[in-house]
This record gives structure tokens, sequence and C-alpha cells, in this order.
């Protein structure tokens, strides 16, 4: 039996308001499915070159040595080009719509994957550097794919949480960064099957994990079509029409007038006025305060030291006393876990909040850290030699404090920039924290080898200090942005503003640093929970409604 027909595209000119067959999946679903794949494509990369890094076919290739400072180049200039992408792409998204935006980033990718793929591989000549031009064209390739990966996640978050209920926005995101865990944890046991068959001689061992990115972005491409845009961006752009086509295509014709109402009730609220970047980077602008705060969040995240671990999972590892195999499996396994702890995160985080996460976080990787210090300490200077005790304490520690990571850091930096701007700034807002998270990461994936080569073990201490000055600032600048609405997040920065603060426990009588108890219940609510019955900014735009359709 064939599966019923998906639904059309909801951007056809060819649309009609007549009812639609049924779907094989709900749009709710197929919205939460495509935004998880799509934000798996920045796992896949972490996990795929942490091994490629000590492939001797592709150093061979690369024209380089393994301590060489080009190995983390190549890997850092990736997130230069994340950033070019995020600007690019939300410019894109607010002009032109998130779906556009989104389809422009995928093929963008597999462009930037297939650059990857081909250095030193045609034509067949015993110069397998190509004088050079393989690592050049390497180099292009990274940033080509950090183009459109950069741009996938400055739209997703904004495009997923736009279709999210406020009890349930962390949750959605969470189960999102999830999926970026299965990225990464599949790219690395790609790495480590094919090295393991092919052994790192091979230039099969490292291009066939590269090749593989493929199957995400046409996945991707493939799906899209199915998917409706944001109707608060119809409403932004004035295109009434569309935007009742798509929530009737969400809800049906009797609800759909009701969010329609509402929502460009909620339009015609917001400022007329267009927010661009300078605006939200001057000190008197009205969108500097948030701005600060995301940028912070990303920097903070950065100062964690995940992804330096991430990235160089194995080479971590082996600075504990483990040999290069049992480095490269406990690196998978680790990863394992972390994948799997990630549950925990989108059960928690509407209810426990990003700020709480985030300050006990903070507290449990610098610990851990201060921990790994000294293991590596004792492997490298005391025993001078491999010691089980040792291994199996460090790794554990590093077990748990990247369980710790993915639970309290990995979604919520991205979360609360797509809930503390009004929508003519949300993309934006997500395109800074893009900015500044490939900054920042570009500068600790650059780093992070010349701390293993000069600072070794004592490159723990520098992440435990980095992550007490994070703790610190969240406790006292980030304000907590669950259970609550745009518009009365957007509160805590008008109140901050005519208080003259920006502490806190010191606006608003502190009424930031925690969840708002009223809205604990609906942060356990089932997904399938039915919208207010008076739409708003706050109300679902998914409910269980559109499923029974």
């Amino acid at each position: 039996m064939s599966n019923p027909p998906l639904p059309p595209d909801l951007d056809s000119p060819s649309e009609t308001n007549s009812p639609q067959p049924k779907r094989w999946v709900s749009q709710k679903r197929a919205i939460v499915l495509f935004s998880s794949i799509a934000i798996a494509l920045y796992g896949y990369d972490q996990g795929m070159m942490s091994l490629v890094n000590t492939n001797h076919s592709y150093l061979r290739t690369m024209g380089i040595s393994g301590d060489s400072s080009m190995v983390g180049v190549i890997v850092s200039v990736y997130y230069l080009g994340c950033l070019v992408g995020a600007i690019i792409a939300s410019d894109m998204a607010d002009k032109k719509g998130r779906k556009l935006a989104i389809k422009a980033c995928l093929y963008t990718t597999v462009v930037g994957n297939l650059l990857m793929f081909v250095p030193g591989l045609f034509p067949w000549t015993s110069d397998v550097t190509w004088r050079g031009g393989s690592c050049a064209l390497m180099l292009i390739g990274r940033v080509v794919l950090g183009l459109g990966v950069g741009g996938i996640d400055a739209t997703i978050p904004v495009y997923s949480s736009e279709l999210s209920k406020d009890g349930a926005r962390g949750s959605a995101l969470a189960k999102e960064f999830q999926a970026n865990i299965v990225g990464l944890f599949l790219a690395f046991g790609f790495n480590v099957g094919f090295t393991s068959w092919l052994g790192k001689e091979s230039q099969w061992a490292w291009r066939l994990p590269i090749i593989l990115m493929q199957v995400f972005p046409w996945v991707l491409i493939f799906i899209v079509k199915s998917l409706p845009e944001s109707p608060r961006w119809f409403i932004s752009e004035d295109r009434v029409d569309d935007a009742r086509k798509a929530l009737v295509g969400l809800h049906g014709e009797i609800r759909a007038d009701e969010f329609l109402d509402e929502f460009h009730r909620a339009q015609q609220q917001e400022s007329d006025e267009k927010i661009g970047y300078l605006d939200m980077f001057k000190r008197d602008g009205s969108q500097f305060h948030p701005t600060m705060v995301t940028i912070m969040g990303q920097v903070n995240q950065a100062l964690t030291g995940y992804g330096a671990v991430s990235v160089y999972g194995p080479q971590i590892f082996e600075l504990l006393g483990l040999g290069i195999w049992e480095a490269e499996m406990t690196t998978l396994l680790n990863y394992f876990i972390y994948m799997v702890m990630m549950t925990v995160a989108w059960k928690k985080i509407d209810v426990v909040g990003r700020r709480s996460l985030m300050l006990w976080g903070s507290v449990g990787l610098a610990a851990c850290f201060g921990l790994l210090a000294i293991f590596g300490g004792l492997a490298l200077d005391f025993f001078r030699g491999p010691n089980l005790t040792i291994e199996i304490l460090g790794s554990t520690v590093l077990v748990v404090s990247t369980s710790i990571f993915g639970i309290c850091w990995l979604a919520t930096v991205w979360l609360i920039p797509t809930e503390i701007y009004p929508s003519g700034a949300r993309a934006q807002g997500s395109a800074i924290s893009v900015i500044v998270w490939g900054l920042a990461n570009f500068a600790v994936t650059f780093l992070t080898p010349l701390g293993f080569n000069y600072l070794k073990y004592w490159l723990f201490v520098v992440f435990a200090a980095t992550n007490v000055f994070a703790g610190w600032w969240t406790w006292r600048f980030s304000p907590e942005t669950g259970g609550r609405s745009f518009e009365e997040n957007q509160e805590f920065f008008v109140t901050a503003k005519a208080e003259g603060s920006w502490v806190v426990k010191k606006v608003d009588g502190g009424k930031f640093q925690r969840m708002p108890p009223k809205q604990q219940d609906v942060a356990n609510a089932e997904d399938g929970e039915v919208a207010k019955d008076n739409p708003s900014e706050n109300t679902p735009l998914l409910g269980q409604f559109s499923e029974s359709r």
C-alpha cells in the first residue's frame, strides 16, 4: 500500500482552501523533524573532522604534518564561513521568507561538501597535494560549507520558535539539538568504522565520511516543499492572504481567521521602524541590551570549552593517558552518552529554565575541568605512562562533563535570542548569535591544537577558569526567558532601561531570575495541547487540532 500524498507546497500559486488529503505525518511533526535534521548538519561536521584530522592520507594530501597549525586553520575557517552565512541568510529570511533562505543554505552545503571531497582525487598524479591546491580547495570548501550551515543555524531556530508554543519552545529546540548530537555521533562512528576497515593510510577512510554528509541536505531539499512558511513572517510583510493560506494548512478554516486577526494586531502594536544591525549595536539603540545578552551567551558557551571537546575529542582523551585506539573508542562512547543525555535537556529546559541550567552547568563544568587537570597531571607527569585507574577516572569525568554541557549549555544559548527580540529583529538577533558563535569557536578550535602542544593538561585549568566566568556573567546579567511570551521577555529590557540597571536581581524586583510559576503547568503539558481560546503572540501555532485534520 502506498503512502497518502504529501501536503501541497503552501507557497504554491495554485494553492486553494479546499480540503487537503490526510497527511502521513502532521505538519507539526514534519517541522520538528525537518529542523532536527537541519541542525544535525552542524553536529555531523564536528564529528566528521575529528578523525579526518588524524588520517595520514588526509595530512599528505593537504601537505601538512599532524602537529601543524594548519590542522586548526582548516577546521576553524569553517566558522568564519558560518558567520558570513548567518548574515546573508538572516537578511534573505527577512526579505524573502524563512523557507527560501533555508533552501538556499541547503544547496550551499551541497557545494561546500563536494569541494571538501575532491582535493587530491582527480586528476590522478603522484602529487596529491596538487602543488598546494588541495589544501586551498579544502579551505574553500570549508568556508562554503560554513556559509550554508551558518545560514541554517541562523534561520532554523527562528523558524522553529515562530511555530512553537511558549511553554514548549525550549523542548522543541532541545530535541533539534539532540539530533545535532546524533549527527556528531554518526559522523564519528563512520570515521571509526572506515578507519578500522581501511586504515589511516587510505584516502577513502577520510573521503567517505565527508561525502556521506550529502545525505542530509538532499533529504531536506526533498521534504522542504511540504512545510509551511511562517505566518508571522507573512504578516510582517503585509501578505495577509498568504498568511491565511499557511494558517489554513496548519489549523483549518475555522481557526485560521482567529489566529490571523490576533497576529495582525500584534504586528501593528510593534514599531513600524525597520530594525537594522546598527540599531542593535548602538549603545542607545532599542535592541542593544538584548544583543549584548545574545553575544555574551555565545561567548560563554564557547568558554565552556566544548567546541574543543567536540572537534578534538580523541586528542583530549589521549591527554588523560589513553592510547590512540582506546581514545577513539572512548570518544565514540562519549558521543553516544552525549546523545542520550540530551533527552534530559528537552525534558527539563522548559521546567527548570534556561538561566538555572546554565548556572548549574558552569559550576559542574568548572569542577570537572579542575579534576581533569589533576588526572592529566598524574597521567603525564607522575605516572609517566599508562595507568588504568587514572584513565578510568579521567574518562568518566570527561563523559560526565559532556553530559552536563549537553543538558545545560548546548540548546539554551541558541534559544534565548529567539525569545527576546520583537519579530522585526528576531532573524537579525539569531544571525548575531551565529556570528558570535562562529568567531568564538574559530578562536577556540584554532587555539586548542596549540594548547595541546604547549599547555597539555594545563588547558583544563584554563577551561575551568573560563567556566567560572561564564557562570558569574550568567548569574548577574542573563534573564530567565522560559515560560514567557515574546512580549513578556521584552518587558525585561524596557524595565532595565527605565531602572538604569542590567543586573537581573535588580530589574523589576528580581522577577526575571526564575521561571514564572504560573507557566509551570503549561511547560509540562503534552505536545498536542490545544491552543488557548484567545490566540496571540504567546499562543501555539501548532496544536492538536492541526494533527487531527
